[in-house]
């Protein structure tokens, strides 16, 4: 039996962390990911206010393995742990900065890196509006880095019913922006115009 395929999560700090949790609940669903998560302290403050008191807990509890923002030395910091690649959801400015320019100090934005030096697929979904110069020449360092820059913009093509419906069709856009074949969930596509 082969090895499930391993995916990073990391939620940081930024306004839309419902998106990372459907990730994570996206991973869950397919019973063939392995699912290893990252949640900033500033992420725990926007989980709770954005989604609820019990969204940091519900977040630990549908990943396969949680590691602390803190510990620098766990097995996702290291290039030997293989990965299908990590999404980043939301990414904070600060933390596109941090793996922008090398600012390594916490567990995310190091798993981060690896990603990047181990030519895997890193993908940022960008949470902030309006960007000014600095915001844009960060993402265009990760991007010539290799990342995928996905800010979470909603496919209103697909006439969404709701929130909810938006959140999932952005999830499931940044996992198969992975690639995962089919191990991994798969967003609606645009078939052509109707009519």
């Amino acid at each position: 039996m082969s090895q499930p395929a391993r995916v990073i999560v990391g939620i940081s700090g930024a306004s839309g962390a419902a998106i990372g949790l459907r990730v994570l609940e996206r991973l869950a669903e397919t019973g063939r990911i392995e699912s290893h998560l990252v949640i900033s302290p500033a992420a725990e403050r926007t989980l709770a206010a954005e989604i609820g008191p019990a969204a940091s807990a519900r977040a630990r509890e549908l990943a396969s393995c949680c590691h602390d923002h803190r510990d620098i030395g766990a097995s996702i910091a290291s290039g030997s742990f293989r990965t299908a690649g990590m999404i980043v959801a939301p990414c904070s400015i600060r933390s596109l900065c941090a793996i922008a320019y090398g600012q390594l100090d916490d567990l995310l934005a190091r798993a981060a890196d690896v990603q990047l030096k181990e030519r895997r697929r890193l993908v940022l979904l960008v949470r902030e509006s309006p960007l000014h110069l600095g915001h844009l020449r960060a993402m265009a360092q990760v991007t010539e880095y290799g990342a995928i820059v996905a800010p979470p913009v909603p496919a209103f093509y697909l006439q969404p019913r709701d929130i909810a419906a938006i959140v999932d069709q952005i999830a499931l856009r940044a996992i198969g922006l992975l690639d995962l074949g089919p191990a991994g969930p798969a967003a609606a596509e645009w078939t052509g115009e109707r009519g």
